[in-house]
């Protein structure tokens, strides 16, 4: 099964498009996390455990495991979603972006040493950037196009030709480099108006929605403005607001009422339309 088939199959399985970012900050673990030997596959495993049933995947965040010297952490925790729920997807959210060669290896990086599911990609370079990913028929290749950053509009609402470059990023992958159906757009939550622009240019491809949470993302906007027409089509990721809704010792506990909150409050949200 392809990435976007085992997303949308897990839309249907646990009625919820809610992926939880597994960004490790060890300060905020409880100490008794802390003290054990392997404390960040430790505190994801407690995470993944307590919300597998709730989510629609899990996006582990590169740079979190790189500066901290846990890259191993990192192979170990997506190994454990592979093993014991190995219907849910797997994002590596590294946002690579090189051309030939250099390119070629962060593809074999991404999927073939973590066996991520689908990676993040940056599509600066064009389409030399993109297409050594794509070329990994069964994998989800994740284009950065409008982002949810304060600074996202110096670059990606400057317009060139008539059209900003969020939207000519949002045409070429979705028309010119999408020969294997594998492509998704990283569209952040604090764009609603961009993000609305982008479904019209797009038709029903997925969203990987960042900024829902911490970064104060307005969940209706975002569903209202980026669902396709059978209320599908986004993945809302929450990162800190679930992993550290608690830094005591019921951490997964609470992790898993954050989540249940925001996937019922997707769900009142799509009765309301």
């Amino acid at each position: 099964m392809n990435f976007i088939s085992a997303i949308e199959k897990r839309w249907l399985t646990v009625n919820s498009n809610i992926c939880v970012g597994l960004d490790p900050y060890p300060e905020k673990f409880p100490a008794s996390i802390q003290n054990l030997p392997n404390p960040i596959f430790e505190f994801n495993k407690a995470i993944i455990d307590a919300t597998h049933d709730l989510v629609c995947c899990y996006k582990p965040q590169f740079a979190h495991y790189a500066a901290l010297d846990a890259l191993a952490s990192l192979k170990q925790t997506i190994a454990y979603i592979k093993e014991s729920y190995p219907d849910i997807p797997v994002i590596l959210d590294s946002k690579r972006g090189d051309i030939g060669t250099t390119a070629a290896m962060y593809a074999k990086e991404a999927f073939d040493v973590y066996k991520a599911d689908a990676v993040t990609v940056n599509p600066y370079m064009g389409i030399d950037t993109i297409a050594p990913f794509t070329e990994y028929k069964d994998k989800g290749v994740v284009v950065l196009c409008r982002t949810s950053n304060p600074g996202a509009s110096e670059l990606q609402n400057l317009i060139s030709q008539g059209k900003t470059l969020y939207e000519t990023v949002a045409e070429l992958a979705s028309k010119n480099w999408n020969n294997n159906n594998n492509i998704l757009l990283v569209v952040g939550a604090t764009a609603a108006d961009e993000m609305a622009r982008i479904r019209e240019l797009t038709g029903n491809m997925i969203f990987l929605v960042p900024g829902i949470g911490a970064q104060g993302g307005d969940l209706s906007a975002v569903l209202r403005a980026g669902s396709t027409q059978n209320k599908t089509g986004l993945i809302i990721n929450s990162s800190r607001g679930i992993l550290y809704a608690s830094q005591g010792d019921d951490f997964a506990q609470a992790a898993r009422a954050e989540t249940q909150r925001l996937v019922h409050a997707c769900q009142e949200i799509y009765q309301s339309f």
